[in-house]
């Protein structure tokens, strides 16, 4: 058995979570790769290491002086040491970040230092091997993540390794320069590192327990699921519901790699596991909710547009050129709808529309703003007779108005538009009928 372990920022906020960590690591030999996050928030009030650290950088690019803010970071390390009962310092590592500040190297190298110097106090603590990101992880020219060398090379480094600890976020150009992933990339590191050394499992360790069927601010103490699939994670992190940065299902995807959601905070909890399929039957017949506010519907109708070939194509076409994505396109015979996010689409609205009217002369088009969207995902859908009806019930008891319905043909989700005030009631309504009920 081979695991590779990523920890997030609350998980290594201080000494005392560090050194759950290593109890966590040290209790299950198989856990043999070490992916840390920069330190997170030890309170509520508290600054990320990696917000002070751009704060530090910030201050250099501007020709402050950045002793003060330098000192806070130093402060924070030396904290852990102290608390770990290390005897190793970051100094002769803090000259060369103090260098590189002065020299401007870039806000990608700044922020990357909070899991560098992590990742070297992490390894000194458990006595494993240090490997800097920037050896293994790789980008090309053009800053694109390099995944297919990057594979080769670490399979090679920790081939004949038994444990070793590598700093999340970061990677390297080709001229050596520092590349970071988007923010909360060190879930993707350790995503990569799974692919690369064949792990059996990649536990992804954070302060929640796996991820729950809605959000918990709308929903009180909402179900946890158990296991969901690739694709249905997929369709609520695109929702906005996840507990993990969505690019990292990709590395580990490839080779069937199962992900497990911990909490450092209840290791005895065994979270959420994410797999490409399962034979386990889901505990509800849907397996979560999630959804977003702030969106517009543009609606077209046109006599005899079903009969138009190329309809579609050149109303799609007016937002592409005016640099407008589509969330979903209803439509019926006479009528074709477009959802944007309202906050794109508000500045360029009359250019749309006068778009519009020159490329497909429509009869008329009318706009509508203010509306939520709402995905009802889960595999379970499939065999579930009458699944949309009972949606369609929960929402009219709850005298809530459906504004659009779409759903695709792989039954895998079901998305329902309502108007932004309704958004809370129509998840609780939904939650309600297919989870509450059940209990």
């Amino acid at each position: 058995m081979k695991k590779v372990v990523k920890f997030g920022g609350s998980s290594l906020a201080s000494a005392s979570q560090i050194k759950k960590v290593a109890e966590i690591i040290r209790s299950d030999e198989s856990r043999r790769f070490v992916v840390p996050s920069a330190p997170g928030k030890r309170y509520s009030d508290d600054i990320k290491v990696t917000d002070l650290l751009y704060r530090c950088y910030d201050a250099a690019a501007a020709g402050q002086d950045i002793e003060e803010p330098m000192q806070l970071i130093k402060n924070r390390y030396q904290e852990i040491i102290e608390g770990l009962g290390l005897d190793i310092s970051l100094e002769a590592e803090f000259e060369v970040i103090h260098d590189y500040f002065l020299r401007q190297a870039g806000r990608d190298y700044a922020a990357s230092r909070g899991e560098y110097l992590n990742g070297i106090v992490m390894a000194a603590y458990l006595g494993y091997k240090f490997i800097d990101a920037a050896d293994v992880i790789l980008f090309d020219e053009k800053g694109n993540f390099d995944s297919e060398t990057t594979n080769d090379v670490i399979r090679q480094r920790l081939k004949n390794m038994e444990n070793a600890v590598i700093p999340g976020f970061y990677g390297a150009m080709p001229d050596g320069s520092i590349k970071t992933f988007s923010r909360g990339g060190s879930d993707i590191t350790g995503s990569i590192v799974a692919r690369a050394v064949r792990a059996d499992v990649y536990e992804n360790w954070t302060d929640v327990s796996g991820m729950l069927v809605t959000d918990p601010h709308v929903v009180d103490n909402p179900e946890p699921i158990e296991t969901i699939t690739y694709r249905e994670l997929r369709e609520l992190a695109y929702m906005g519901a996840t507990v993990m940065h969505e690019d990292a299902i990709f590395p580990v995807r490839q080779e069937g790699i199962p992900i497990n959601i911990r909490n450092t905070n209840r290791p005895e909890d065994k979270g959420t596991l994410i797999v490409e399929s399962t034979c386990r039957q889901p505990k509800y017949v849907i397996t979560g909710i999630a959804g977003k506010k702030g969106f517009c519907a543009i609606n077209i109708e046109k006599e005899m547009m079903n009969s138009e070939i190329g309809f579609g194509r050149k109303v799609l076409q007016v937002f592409e050129e005016n640099g407008i994505s589509f969330e979903h396109t209803p439509s019926g015979i006479d009528t074709f709808t477009v959802l944007v996010h309202q906050s794109e689409f508000i500045e360029k609205e009359q250019t749309v529309i006068a778009g519009l009217h020159r490329a497909v002369h429509p009869d008329s088009v009318d706009l509508e703003s203010n509306l939520a969207l709402i995905a009802v995902v889960g595999r379970g859908m499939k065999a579930a007779k009458g699944t949309a009806g009972r949606i369609f019930s929960a929402l009219a008891h709850a005298n809530i108005n459906i504004k659009m319905i779409d759903q695709g043909s792989s039954e895998l989700n079901i998305i329902i538009g309502v108007r932004n005030e309704d958004f809370d009631a129509a998840v609780k309504a939904i939650y309600d009928i297919f989870v509450t009920i059940q209990l």
